[in-house]
């Protein structure tokens, strides 16, 4: 925990980590000694990834010295946009107007005007909110050019239980301690730096901030260009009409996006500008004194007032204690004799930090969390699953709640894209890439992707189970009607064979397939059956008739295609899709028939299981990524192989770092964090069991391992 001087509040901050670690001692499963097992320790910065704090819609990315000193890492929010200025020869009324093509009676946002396409995109686009390190310098006062190689005896702690970062080192001859920890209401950083330094008017901070725009679909792994200050503006505010503990604010404007950066709330400073072209300000303590402590905090407004250190830092160890001692946990490590039982318990607890640190905002999140930037920094609706389904099981409500109402926020837009735009009778279409307007990003791929669209159906059947309330019904009532109300629209009867089939066009969720001759997904096929007969029971729960429609639909889907005995990904694939590497090189979720999804009524399950156990012998397991080795690890499970799902999990090429965070592999950057929303449902489901597995951890071997839950929801 920070070691703040007394008149900082340590004595506060002291008892409030010792009452959560109280209470988790109380408990069965030894709560506090599992989770600060795992305290990541680094002695040198890593290239790749930063040690992080934050609070699931704010999180900032640390280098060895506990700042952004000699790395740029992201100081990330969700909530942090711009819009790019316009391309030449595009207007506004160009992207209000914007539409693409006509594909059998339905219009589809896609190979429109190439410009207008793009910017649409790309924009909005998330922001790195600006950059802080240390700043040295010589015993004459001139600032000095350190590298992380002028550094030595260095020591960084991750204190997970408290979310504190400890970074300890010695420069020209001087220890440094930096203490680093975020607010949990608010975003907003602290630091305590602690040096003989500091006395000697040595050691202050730099402020930089950069330039963001839209031009690379992936910035990782840093976001932002450093160099290109004429096309944004800062200006510093030290005036009097500043909010209470503000002692300067800095605004950053990008186009027409302006971010405040209020500082204050500890110890007194100087601030000025280095140059009048630059966008960099240095910070000196204004006494004499070897604790520097102050608080950085970012809005969208000027701050009307700024948390103090010690806010900061009681919040900090006040919210990490209750979230290690409440809700749901599972200790695969004490008492299990099989060696691999560590690692998975540290991917396990390293996972729980780092999603709620980069993954509990008020939107669905990015693919890779607060780290960098993907895909423009947009999130992907059909992946909301594997990010977020995991705190349903974990039963960390007041997490996914913050975002999951996006499906309610979305809905009117939803509607007006599957009535209006795309021409259908009813229903709401879920969008694939988006942001927080609810606007889909054109793309062939994003508007024909379907698996999606069941989600929030299983999301609200888990809401259900953990409240059984009236309440749950009637907050989802819209959603589910509308959701399912598409799904028996977007399911077309075929008069030549009399059942209801699935595209084309349509692309499955590999996204491999020619889309205008994918029909019948097998997959897809499934999780339409099952979210028909989830939205059925919803209405009859409620005392409502559901639409006949929904269960003529459900009933008379297309069987699912089978090749030689066993399931393919679309009806009329190529034979030889097993030994084709156009289809055998992404998401396998042909085993997701059976393990991520439970058996639906269209499925065979022997014929899923003699399915599972070809895929796991044709696919190329180099090239899958993320959440593909969770859904490996699901069917291998529930087929009762439960030493290969514990392998899936901790196969090679499903990889987390040193901090927990989790390998891009051969597709993406890292971090990719729906492979670590996939661990954690994966584990939960195979601990606490599943409908028709309800004793205590069905998924793993009974040799060798030992499994304690607490508060694990079972999955379906």
């Amino acid at each position: 925990m920070p070691r703040l001087r007394p008149q900082l509040g340590c004595r506060v901050l002291l008892f409030a980590a010792l009452a959560w670690t109280l209470l988790a001692s109380a408990a069965s499963i030894p709560r506090y000694s599992v989770v600060s097992r795992y305290n990541p320790v680094r002695n040198a910065s890593s290239s790749s990834t930063p040690m992080q704090v934050g609070n699931g819609f704010f999180a900032f990315g640390a280098d060895v010295t506990g700042l952004q000193t000699f790395l740029p890492w992201a100081t990330m929010s969700d909530w942090g946009w711009k819009n790019d200025s316009l391309p030449a020869g595009v207007t506004e009324e160009d992207i209000l107007d914007y539409r693409g093509v006509v594909w059998d009676g339905v219009q589809y946002e896609f190979g429109g005007p190439a410009s207008a396409q793009q910017w649409l995109i790309a924009n909005p686009n998330r922001a790195n909110l600006g950059r802080v390190g240390l700043l040295f310098k010589d015993a004459g006062g001139e600032v000095m050019n350190v590298t992380e190689a002028d550094l030595s005896d260095v020591e960084q702690r991750l204190g997970l239980w408290t979310g504190t970062i400890t970074s300890s080192f010695t420069v020209d001859g001087q220890r440094v301690t930096v203490e680093t920890f975020t607010a949990q209401s608010s975003s907003a950083v602290a630091f305590a730096i602690y040096s003989d330094l500091l006395a000697e008017g040595r050691l202050g901070l730099f402020l930089d901030f950069p330039w963001n725009d839209g031009s690379q679909k992936f910035q990782a792994p840093f976001v932002g260009y450093w160099n290109e200050t004429a096309n944004h503006t800062t200006e510093l505010d030290t005036g009097s009409g500043l909010g209470a503990n503000v002692q300067a604010s800095i605004n950053h404007t990008e186009v027409a996006a302006t971010v405040f950066t209020s500082i204050g709330g500890g110890s007194p400073f100087s601030i000025s500008r280095d140059t009048p072209s630059a966008h960099r300000y240095s910070v000196f303590p204004s006494e004499v004194s070897t604790l520097f402590s102050t608080v950085f905090s970012y809005s969208l407004l000027p701050s009307a007032a700024l948390p103090t250190v010690t806010e900061v830092a009681e919040e900090s160890v006040t919210a990490w204690g209750e979230y290690w001692s409440s809700n749901g946990f599972i200790d695969v490590y004490t008492g299990s004799t099989d060696p691999r039982a560590d690692e998975l318990q540290r991917r396990i607890i390293l996972s729980r930090y780092l999603m709620r640190v980069n993954e509990a905002g008020h939107t669905p999140p990015q693919e890779s969390g607060l780290v960098n930037t993907g895909w423009y920094g947009k999130f992907h609706m059909e992946m909301i699953f594997w990010h977020s389904c995991h705190w349903a099981l974990w039963n960390n409500w007041d997490l996914l709640n913050r975002s999951i109402d996006v499906y309610n926020r979305f809905l009117q837009t939803s509607i007006e894209r599957a009535q209006v735009q795309e021409g259908y009778t009813y229903g709401a279409r879920w969008s694939k890439m988006t942001d927080p307007s609810g606007r889909s990003a054109p793309g062939e791929i994003n508007e024909l992707l379907i698996w999606e669209q069941p989600h929030p159906l299983v999301f609200a059947e888990y809401e259900f189970r953990a409240t059984g309330s009236q309440e749950t019904l009637e907050r989802w009532r819209d959603v589910v009607y509308e959701t399912a109300d598409f799904m028996a629209a977007y399911a077309w009867l075929n008069e030549s064979t009399g059942v209801y089939d699935l595209g084309p066009p349509m692309y499955v969720v590999s996204e491999d397939t020619s889309p205008n001759v994918t029909r019948n997904p097998a997959f897809e096929l499934s999780y339409w059956r099952l979210g028909l007969e989830i939205a059925q029971t919803w209405m009859e729960r409620l005392g409502e008739e559901p639409p006949a429609v929904w269960s003529e639909v459900a009933d008379n889907l297309a069987p699912l295609p089978v090749e030689n005995g066993l399931y393919a990904v679309y009806e009329g694939i190529e034979a030889n899709f097993w030994t084709d590497p156009t289809y055998t090189n992404s998401h396998p979720a042909l085993v997701g028939l059976y393990g991520w999804l439970p058996a639906t009524a269209n499925v065979s399950v022997d014929m899923a299981i003699n399915t599972a156990e070809k895929v796991w012998t044709t696919w190329n397991v180099s090239n899958l990524w993320g959440w593909d080795f969770p859904m490996l690890a699901m069917s291998a499970a529930r087929m009762g192989n439960q030493e290969t799902a514990i392998e899936w999990l901790l196969n090679p090429y499903f990889e987390f770092d040193d901090v927990g965070m989790p390998g891009g592999g051969a597709q993406v950057p890292t971090p990719y964090f729906p492979g670590s929303g996939g661990l954690l449902y994966a584990v939960a489901m195979m601990a606490a069991g599943w409908d028709s597995r309800t004793e205590q951890a069905p998924g793993f071997p009974s040799n060798g391992w030992k499994v304690r839950t607490e508060n694990i929801a079972r999955a379906m």
